[in-house]
């Protein structure tokens, strides 16, 4: 009962701040929908953007795959503060000195409407078949779990799924539709302290359970107990070959915190650029920290349960169940209910973004007013949340793991849109023709390597073992591994090839009409003195990281 009564009054006092805080914002306009208004400031930013990144996706997905594979998985956590890093510094002044409010309009005015059109597709396709349904299920996995609602209401476990999908899904709904932006940011910057406060308390609560009592007792035999976990250099069988942290692993980190609608429309929404870099610093530096919630409780997990557990993603939401005390359950619960409606708002106002102000003016109104799209934008992603949360309940079925479902289906779409911006930016007689082939031609070519050539191989490589007579399991995992490059070097590969395409395209039929970046007075663009500065530390620090492991 007590932790019903937490879980209730922490959601309800978060959504009452939300109400507060944006009561006077007009959501009718598209500044004031879309970008709050323009009017966040930096601690806002960084805590928006931690909690639409840090939903339960992350936190189940990650820590399951640290009870699977053990520390080296930080890397996705750790390098992103480095993207973080370069995001703040040298994209966000290109974007910010230009006032725009999606990536497609940056993609607009450097090459055409329609290079604009496929990329929104691009970016709607991947909210609305990956992302949107994954953090649903990720979220109903964990409150599954924690609360074993499938026993406590006497319903199956697919019963049970479809119920909590649909519930966070129809709260989300309302919070990100009919709330706007400055809604969603402000109720991330609270929930996002409250996780980080319960967060940190699971590693405190399962490493006491570990020592008796003692934390330190408790880190010293996590540590003698499992060696074998703390290793960041991955070998060919794991998920991060050690190998992909310099191809792939980058292209994908740049794609999420460079170019990713649903990121930098947080930053999109800041005073000025200097307190947009600012917020994005500030999340990079908390993201260098976050392993301590989305790693270590995944080995905390291995090292009380083993191979009790089958599911590997539900390491985490077990791992909560059995150590938090009854009366801090419901508040950790409400904390990763809050997460998993940010990333589920976040990306629902991102979507009705994207499609209102880059789709439904360019092939359905061209004169509409902003209060006709702004209701457009609204009504899709009330649409593409409904299609979301009839995908969702079959994420399950997913045969390598959530994280790694994720990270494999959004590769077809992050490598030719992180190629189409930089060339963007960097070139000025690149045409249009090059950057449509790039970006039709890189998912193509992708989902080939990946559904066709790779699994082809694979089983090739497969019977030519069985016919060999190799029956071990550990050679078996290795002739597999070998057989086809992991994906995340296949993005590596692809990202080059998009660039020479482009680059090409560009040499053989190069844009007439040059272009020059324009610049806006909507907000001021003077960059933050220090942020050079900070942005090396925190490197630094990152680096220093991978060193001692």
């Amino acid at each position: 009962m007590l932790s019903i009564i937490s879980f209730a009054g922490f959601t309800i006092l978060v959504a009452v701040i939300a109400w507060y805080s944006t009561r006077n914002t007009n959501e009718n306009s598209a500044d004031g929908f879309y970008l709050g208004g323009r009017s966040l400031g930096a601690i806002t930013i960084a805590g928006s953007l931690l909690l639409t990144n840090l939903s339960a996706e992350q936190i189940v997905g990650l820590n399951g795959q640290a009870f699977s594979e053990g520390i080296l998985v930080m890397a996705w956590e750790t390098l992103a503060a480095i993207a973080m890093v370069i995001t703040a510094l040298w994209f966000l002044p290109k974007y910010m000195q230009k006032g725009i409010t999606t990536i497609p309009e940056f993609i607009q005015s450097r090459f055409d409407e329609n290079t604009k059109a496929i990329l929104s597709v691009l970016f709607l396709i991947a909210f609305g078949i990956v992302l949107l349904p994954t953090i649903l299920y990720a979220g109903s996995k964990a409150f599954m779990t924690m609360f074993e609602l499938p026993e406590t209401l006497g319903i199956s476990e697919t019963a049970a799924y479809w119920l909590c999908i649909w519930s966070i899904g129809l709260i989300g709904i309302i919070y990100a539709i009919y709330g706007g932006l400055k809604a969603v940011a402000v109720s991330d910057l609270v929930n996002a302290i409250g996780l980080l406060i319960g967060g940190l308390l699971i590693p405190f609560f399962g490493l006491a359970l570990i020592g008796d009592g003692s934390i330190m007792d408790g880190l010293s035999a996590l540590w003698t107990d499992n060696q074998d976990k703390f290793d960041v250099t991955g070998g060919v069988t794991s998920s991060i070959p050690v190998g992909t942290i310099f191809t792939g692993m980058m292209i994908a980190q740049m794609y999420y915190w460079g170019t990713n609608q649903a990121i930098l429309q947080r930053v999109f929404a800041a005073k000025s650029l200097a307190e947009g870099q600012k917020g994005m610093l500030l999340a990079a530096f908390v993201k260098f920290l976050i392993p301590v919630i989305v790693v270590l409780p995944g080995i905390i997990a291995w090292n009380l349960f083993g191979s009790e557990l089958s599911d590997a993603d539900a390491a985490y939401p077990e791992l909560v169940r059995r150590v938090l005390p009854s009366s801090l359950l419901g508040f950790f619960a409400a904390v990763l209910f809050g997460a998993v409606l940010s990333s589920f708002n976040s990306l629902l106002n991102s979507s009705a973004t994207l499609f209102g102000f880059d789709l439904y003016k360019k092939f359905f109104n061209r004169e509409a007013t902003e209060l006709q799209t702004v209701k457009a934008g609204k009504r899709f992603g009330i649409g593409l949340a409904i299609v979301s949360m009839s995908i969702a309940p079959f994420i399950r079925y997913a045969p390598d793991g959530l994280f790694s479902y994720i990270q494999q289906a959004l590769g077809s779409l992050s490598v030719p849109i992180l190629a189409v911006v930089v060339i963007g930016i960097l070139t000025k007689k690149v045409p249009a023709i090059g950057a449509k082939i790039a970006l039709i031609g890189g998912v193509i070519m992708y989902l080939i390597s990946l559904l066709v050539i790779g699994p082809n191989m694979v089983d090739s490589a497969m019977a030519n073992a069985a016919a060999n007579g190799i029956t071990d399991a550990g050679e078996l995992a290795i002739i597999e591994a070998e057989a086809y490059p992991h994906f995340l070097h296949i993005m590596g590969v692809l990202f080059v090839v998009n660039i020479i395409i482009m680059l090409v395209s560009g040499m053989i039929k190069p844009k007439t009409d040059i272009y020059i970046p324009e610049t806006t007075d909507v907000i001021d663009t003077t960059p933050w003195k220090y942020a050079t500065i900070v942005g090396i530390l925190i490197t630094l620090l990152v680096l220093s990281t991978y060193l001692i492991f």
